[in-house]
């Protein structure tokens, strides 16, 4: 049984403002202050009793609190322990202020805000700025912003959705249809009908209408709007139907994007502990480790240091590590992130399509007259190799062969080097020569790639992995399961080989083997993961996982990280990653082989060549959604030359 207020911070029970603000004003007097006094303290008031500390250090000392620990503290531990002694709707405010002043706007700042907020937060938020600034809010966002994210900003800023008791059953169907009617239906979008019913309707009803809208397109609102909007409006609109699906899981993404990879953000981090530690932050903990297999706790531990990080520790309140069951909400959360995967149809879209008006004599013509010679012309090869499609590709090599009587693959090794060698080779050799190839490279030499292995493996439909077997006989005379034999061992040699092997059947499994396999004991537990992990289809899998979540309360992949270690481990979870969100596993993939020092460009080279003309777009949206930076951005910062050229084009954009 939880309370109802799912904060971490409550008043203190044995409440005296008048000894508290004494207790601040020692901390502080003299030469150098106690910190940990002070953070001890206000960290374990609630908002509305350090208002009273604020007033009676008022007038006990006749000076301002707030001024007096902005002159005693520094850095990120001022701006929390400040952050934390104003009233809520004056922390807006603040906030608002500082995302809009000076050149260039934090939009995602006043996303994050104006669609999180409930109507008499928005109200109170209006009139602290009025109060704080004496300037119109309203006015204010209009002056610094543009466009549909403009009117959306300023329909939120009125407070006027619905309350949550209002769902009108006959209006679900009709807003779901206008929604789709809207966007996906037609050529261009209705902006007007998005931002008129996400921004008015009730939270319940709005939440019955996406599901409504799921039944309709065949894929998720927020694929659609990822589709069809794009810039601020599409971040904002995504924010919004977020926060209707569960704001704890918004802000569990919004933190977790504020300290993955280098650097902390600090102002999100600091905004969201001390908007949430009275509101939701037991349920933000639970959605955070459902969907990032990692403590908020462990997470800010690792992230942040000294007095800064004591007292968001302290906001966090408690470590939830330790996999166990999920609270009421998370495991709704879980059970319906399940249903959504299983539901949705994903349109998955390429960022190489076949070029229009194709030549393949006069492809092959211009490519040997680029190697030609004295020095190469990589701008017509880069130029026609990445705007063809594979199939095309191979009709060049074919009349290269019979128009010229050369092999293009052997000439193009000749002229180029490098990475931009191993990325044209790569795009000019069929998706099932290259797979072969990929795997060759991952066993070869000292050292296995045991995440290509996986990768490759894991992602690859039956008839990809049939075609990438028998290319892989062709070119090295061997076949792919003794060489994975002879390269891997164990459990992790017999999933490898039976997802090579196997051909991925449609039956069904009865839920209970899943179930019953975690109270195994973990060798037997390994082996029956491991005949359901890879011999189901994916979308079975999907509801398997989904009644997993309902018959255990526990979440697959909680169970795999708790139960498994090493390679195996690695496997079970890219299946799992996979069969949730495929798109979402590459972006993952291409983050990691781009960040930190150095880059993995074989990583790169492999996940560019093989989903451009599958997936590519769905991966960018992906990559955008988790990270807050465009893979483009990443792709420019990491890569140099010709070779960056060509990425940049398969990339397909910016987004």
């Amino acid at each position: 049984i939880f309370p109802k207020n799912k904060g971490t911070v409550a008043d203190h029970p044995d409440f005296d403002a008048g000894s508290d603000a004494e207790a601040l004003y020692d901390a502080m007097k003299g030469f150098g202050s106690d910190k940990e006094a002070i953070l001890e303290l206000i960290a374990s008031r609630s908002n509305a009793q350090r208002q009273e500390i604020r007033a009676a250090y008022k007038s006990q000392f006749g000076k301002d609190l707030i001024d007096d620990l902005k002159y005693e503290l520094t850095g990120k531990f001022e701006r929390l322990i400040v952050g934390l002694m104003r009233p809520p709707a004056y922390h807006d405010a603040k906030e608002i202020k500082d995302a809009i002043k000076g050149a260039g706007t934090d939009e995602k700042c006043l996303i994050e805000i104006l669609a999180s907020r409930t109507n008499e937060q928005i109200h109170n938020l209006v009139a602290a700025y009025k109060d704080a600034y004496d300037r119109d809010l309203e006015e204010d966002v209009i002056g610094d912003t543009s466009g549909h994210f403009k009117k959306m900003l300023v329909v939120l800023l009125q407070g006027t959705r619905e309350e949550d008791d209002v769902v009108s059953e006959d209006l679900v169907e009709q807003d779901a249809q206008d929604l789709y009617d809207a966007g996906e239906a037609q050529w261009g979008t209705d902006e007007a009908k998005f931002i008129m019913l996400l921004g008015n309707r009730s939270v319940t009803h709005l939440q019955l209408v996406f599901d409504e809208y799921q039944k309709i397109a065949e894929k998720s609102i927020e694929d659609s709007i990822k589709s069809e909007l794009s810039g601020d409006f599409e971040t904002l609109m995504l924010a919004v139907v977020q926060c209707i699906r569960s704001k704890p899981m918004f802000f569990a993404r919004r933190l977790y994007k504020s300290m993955k990879g280098l650097g902390t953000a600090d102002n999100t981090l600091i905004r969201i502990m001390v908007c949430r530690s009275e509101i939701d932050m037991l349920d933000i903990r639970e959605c955070f480790r459902l969907r990032y297999e990692k403590s908020l706790y462990n997470m800010i531990q690792d992230d942040t240091s000294g007095d800064y990080k004591r007292t968001l520790l302290k906001l966090c309140g408690g470590d939830d590590d330790i996999a166990g069951e999920f609270f009421p909400e998370a495991a709704q959360i879980a059970y319906k992130m399940w249903e959504i995967s299983a539901m949705t149809k994903v349109q998955l879209r390429g960022t190489v399509r076949p070029y229009q008006n194709f030549d393949p004599a006069s492809d092959a013509q211009a490519l040997r007259k680029a190697m030609k010679g004295f020095g190469t012309d990589e701008d017509t090869i880069i130029d026609i190799v990445a705007n063809r499609s594979n199939a095309q590709r191979q009709e060049i090599r074919q009349t290269f062969k019979s128009l010229l009587g050369r092999d293009l693959m052997a000439d193009l090794k000749s002229e180029l080097s490098k990475n931009l060698e191993r990325l044209i080779l790569g795009l000019m050799m069929t998706p099932a020569e290259f797979d072969a190839k990929m795997m060759k490279k991952a066993m070869e030499g000292a050292g296995t790639d045991e995440h290509a292995l996986i990768e490759i493996l894991v992602t690859r439909n039956n008839q990809e992995i049939q075609e990438m077997c028998s290319a892989y006989q062709n070119a090295y005379k061997k076949s792919l399961e003794d060489a994975i034999a002879s390269e891997t061992s164990g459990h992790f040699k017999r999933i490898l080989i039976s997802l090579s092997i196997i051909i991925r059947l449609l039956f069904f499994v009865q839920f209970k083997e899943l179930a019953d396999a975690c109270n195994a004991d973990s060798g037997d537990l390994e082996d029956r993961f491991m005949s359901i992990l890879c011999t189901r289809s994916f979308p079975h899998l999907r509801r398997v996982f989904q009644e997993f979540v309902r018959c255990s309360n526990k979440d697959i992949e909680q169970i795999i990280k708790k139960e498994m270690s090493g390679d195996i481990k690695n496997a079970m979870f890219a299946i799992v990653r996979s069969v949730k969100n495929q798109p979402s596993y590459f972006a993952d993939r291409l983050y990691k082989a781009m960040k930190g020092l150095g880059t993995d460009d074989r990583a790169l080279i492999r996940i560019m060549v093989s989903r451009s003309e599958i997936d590519l777009f769905n991966i960018r949206k992906e990559f955008k959604e988790t990270h807050d930076a465009s893979l483009h951005e990443f792709i420019q910062g990491d890569t140099s030359g010709d070779y960056r050229k060509i990425l940049l084009i398969l990339c397909g954009g910016e987004d």
